[in-house]
């Protein structure tokens, strides 16, 4: 091996190579804002995706190496299984020298086309300009958009829709205000920018295992008991649009009202 002592695992170094811990100087004015991949060296799996600019791609390894205890975020467990196995994260910058704009669109795309990350929050724009099948895109577009003649709460399930019911996805658990959630006429379930169910609630409790059998404790947030939305007012609004003022491209609140007071 020409001395080399270097080892190659899935077309990456192992801990041996020269580490890249900061870009020469003048390169970063170079890379203006970017976006870059964390990849596992032991299978080639990409398990983050971010955008910053100058030396962020590498400020997750110093995170991980400041901490101590078992209290890490996935992200950082997998960076520390990575070194403690003898290999250096690889580091990937996938697009550079953008605008901030831009640079949040590109992330949000690799986002959805990279399952299983460990990112906390999804990207920008994902719920509702994410990856979707061709006839997903002709059923919200098509639709009509909803008149919103009650005050309705609307709430994203995106995320939940497909682990349990929409009921239990449209309930549990919200940071919402309790004054303001009891004054709706109705709950409705959006998915993807279209009202897929609407529910009536009773009232709107801490969420709580002992409020919620089933439920693991949600401190800080509330959830609702309740029942289907009567005939009428499932006809007004399931199958709808959600109207274009109501979803503010880049937002991440997955809760928004029809009223303002």
């Amino acid at each position: 091996m020409n001395g080399d002592p270097t080892v190659r695992h899935h077309g990456y170094r192992s801990r041996s190579m020269a580490k890249a811990e900061v870009f020469p100087p003048d390169v970063v004015p170079k890379l203006k804002t970017y976006v870059y991949r964390l990849i596992d060296p032991r299978n080639g799996e990409t398990f983050y995706i971010g955008k910053g600019q100058a030396n962020r791609v590498f400020a997750h390894i110093h995170d991980e190496l400041s901490q101590e205890g078992d209290d890490l975020s996935d992200k950082l467990k997998r960076i520390r299984e990575i070194r403690v196995a003898g290999f250096e994260v690889a580091h990937v910058i996938h697009r550079h020298g953008m605008d901030e704009a831009t640079a949040f669109e590109v992330e949000a795309a690799l986002m959805d086309a990279y399952p299983g990350l460990s990112n906390i929050a999804g990207g920008t724009g994902s719920n509702d300009y994410g990856a979707m099948h061709a006839r997903e895109i002709i059923r919200r577009y098509s639709a009509p958009p909803a008149d919103f003649r009650h005050k309705a709460i609307l709430i994203s399930v995106n995320r939940s829709a497909a682990e349990t019911s929409l009921y239990e996805a449209t309930r549990y658990a919200w940071k919402i205000s309790r004054r303001k959630a009891l004054q709706a006429d109705v709950i409705l379930a959006t998915l993807r920018g279209l009202i897929i169910d609407a529910f009536v609630a009773d009232d709107w409790l801490p969420a709580t295992a002992a409020n919620f059998p089933g439920h693991e404790d949600a401190p800080g947030r509330l959830a609702f008991v309740g029942q289907e939305a009567p005939t009428e007012l499932r006809a007004e609004y399931v199958g709808k649009r959600v109207p274009d003022e109501y979803r503010k491209r880049g937002a991440s609140n997955p809760i928004k009202y029809t009223w303002t007071k």
